[in-house]
């Protein structure tokens, strides 16, 4: 991921300031900008445009920003056809996985299977081998796909041998009633427990001890004053946190701020490239854009910290948190990309307790 220097934060906060209080145009300042960040500056402009209701100003720049972007990261254009497709206004069409339909088709496509694959590896090759039968724990289970890929893996590869109990943890209904049915039949005969609500409303009424907990972009979804809060409460009922996530720096920057759109294009761009690469029909697609990512992307950029949904941090931040929160008991066993390019990592770390 590229990050801005001080000086360019300062300089992009002004700049916008300018643009929102008079009639500016794109071209007044390509000449103050690096070349390879006009684009994104663009984007900056226009999603800040948008936020505050100048549609067809927000167009203007995006336009511009279209025709500046590089090969594979075309965040201007993707939010062109958001705006054209939800009448010009930047708001969340949908709740996130309210159907669990477009993250399906997100976690299919291939570089999110492959890294959903190495991610798994990574696992069996930091974890122990148990002995007694394991007790597990998905926070942000999703379909629960994830949750069986994994765990039949470490069964095959004998960090597992009998499992006594998964435990299911997500906010959307839909999500954790398929994911019961598809764990269910994959482990006949385990008990497997749900909790229909997010991780920052149930871990206070965790009282019991897993060996395993798991969690799969999910715990991004509070800011890093809540993250701490509520691992202080897992850290005495488990022995291993595995995280799988994606590095990008959206939780601490401020709403409006050249440093988190800097980012959002980035992250998100690179992960909408993926998904329309990736063969399907039309239909299907466009709902994981606007139902999914988009609907994350609108968050971010347009409501404040402590009411957005997503809070994505960089790999430094996240070392940090595990750090100061499962210290000194749990240290670090893995800290391993999953997929990384220049602007987009996904990543694996595990923190755990014990030899």
């Amino acid at each position: 991921m590229l990050f801005l220097s001080e000086q360019e934060k300062q300089e992009w906060a002004q700049y916008a300031r300018e643009i929102i209080a008079s009639e500016a145009a794109p071209h007044d300042y390509e000449n103050r900008i690096r070349m390879n960040l006009l684009s994104a500056f663009y984007y900056f402009v226009g999603t800040t445009l948008a936020a505050r209701g100048k549609e067809l100003r927000c167009i203007e720049w995006l336009e511009a920003g279209a025709l500046t972007e590089e090969e594979g990261l075309f965040s201007s254009t993707f939010l062109l056809g958001f705006l054209e497709r939800h009448k010009g206004k930047m708001i969340a069409p949908a709740i996130a996985f309210d159907d669990p339909r477009p993250f399906i088709h997100f976690a299919g496509v291939p570089i999110m299977k492959d890294a959903r694959t190495r991610f798994v590896h990574q696992c069996s090759h930091t974890l122990p081998s148990f002995e007694k039968p394991v007790r597990f724990m998905d926070i942000g289970c999703g379909d629960g796909a994830l949750t069986v890929m994994l765990l039949q893996h470490l069964q095959e590869m004998s960090n597992i041998k009998q499992i006594s109990e998964i435990l299911l943890v997500d906010s959307s209904l839909a999500m954790i009633d398929l994911a019961k049915k598809t764990v269910s039949e994959a482990f006949p005969g385990v008990q497997v427990s749900t909790e229909n609500a997010r991780i920052q409303d149930c871990s206070a009424k965790i009282d019991q001890h897993y060996d395993i907990a798991v969690s799969s972009l999910a715990y991004h979804h509070m800011p890093v004053e809540d993250k701490r809060d509520h691992l202080a409460r897992l850290k005495p009922w488990i022995d291993h946190f595995i995280l799988f996530e994606m590095d990008a720096n959206n939780d601490t920057p401020e709403c409006y701020s050249p440093a988190l759109a800097f980012s959002v294009y980035q992250s998100y761009g690179r992960i909408m490239d993926f998904v329309y690469a990736h063969d399907a029909p039309v239909d299907v697609v466009t709902d994981c854009i606007d139902s999914f990512l988009m609907t994350e992307v609108v968050s971010i950029l347009t409501q404040p910290r402590g009411i957005r949904t997503d809070y994505h941090m960089l790999r430094s931040q996240w070392n940090e948190l595990f750090r100061n929160g499962l210290g000194p008991e749990f240290t670090l066993r893995c800290d391993s990309a999953c997929y990384a390019d220049e602007y987009m990592t996904l990543f694996t770390m595990h923190y755990g307790k014990g030899k």
